[in-house]
């Protein structure tokens, strides 16, 4: 309300103790930008920074620290809340606006947003040793407020085109189930972009159980055998089964991403075509 004195809008915005709340907040966000040491950023979290929920401060979360050490990539940060707080540190919190609580944690999809492979690895290895996996890996939840809702991680990942972090999803469970988005992206994108989109659908293509025919690639089959490749492309077609040296792949990489990261050149999944 741009017309109101500011000494009046403050008083219609927030109470004083609200105001200091954010005031707090915001100080621990600079801090975790600033990648201040993690047990620093524990102590202000713990002892300094208060949230305004239901007309009264509260502790700031664990789960809304890795949110902030997702955003700004603070790896020691991010391991000592996993490390401590374990799948708690992976909570949905509430909406700020509707105030209603998410039924699937943001951050797998945050770090798919930023691409923070390393923080998203300390956060899949965390779900694992808590045999949480299940819960979270294929979560799409979270109300229309919510950025990305309604996608799951692995959506994400192929509409960015976040390769490294849709085969760290995948080797860990996750389902493949974006193949349509995969293709769409790979045929709409810029030049400058293909090349990760290209790699996204080779690691969908890994994973994938026996695809359903696409008859929409025989519509313009001669753009599409230029961008998947003659066996890949008669392989989604339904003309043939799929190359040899990718089935091969297909069963190394479900044994963990590591065994395709470290394949010489020659090995990487765009050979197979």
């Amino acid at each position: 309300m741009p017309w109101l004195l500011s000494s009046a809008l403050d008083h219609v915005s927030s109470s004083p103790s609200q105001r200091q709340c954010e005031q707090t907040s915001f100080s621990f966000y600079c801090a975790v930008r600033e990648r201040l040491p993690a047990w620093l950023l524990e102590d202000m979290r713990s002892m300094e920074v208060f949230s305004w929920e239901d007309g009264r401060p509260r502790a700031f979360l664990p789960s809304e620290a890795l949110l902030y050490a997702l955003v700004h990539d603070h790896q020691d940060y991010a391991r000592h809340l996993l490390d401590t707080f374990s799948v708690s540190a992976l909570r949905a919190s509430r909406c700020s606006f509707c105030s209603r609580r998410s039924s699937g944690a943001p951050h797998l999809r945050v770090a798919v947003r930023y691409d923070r492979v390393a923080v998203l690895g300390m956060m899949l290895a965390a779900l694992q040793r808590a045999d949480a996996l299940t819960d979270h890996l294929d979560s799409c939840g979270g109300c229309s407020h919510v950025a990305d809702a309604g996608k799951t991680a692995v959506q994400l990942a192929v509409e960015l085109s976040r390769p490294n972090c849709l085969l760290l999803l995948l080797a860990r469970g996750a389902r493949p189930g974006a193949l349509d988005a995969a293709l769409q992206r790979l045929g709409s994108c810029e030049d400058a972009e293909r090349s990760d989109a290209q790699r996204c659908l080779d690691v969908l293509l890994l994973f994938l159980p026996e695809p359903a025919t696409r008859w929409q690639l025989q519509d313009e089959p001669r753009r599409w055998q230029s961008l998947l490749g003659n066996r890949v492309f008669s392989w989604l077609s339904g003309l043939a089964p799929p190359p040899l040296l990718l089935q091969a792949l297909r069963c190394l990489a479900r044994s963990g991403p590591d065994q395709i990261c470290t394949l010489p050149d020659f090995l990487q999944p765009q050979s197979w075509q």
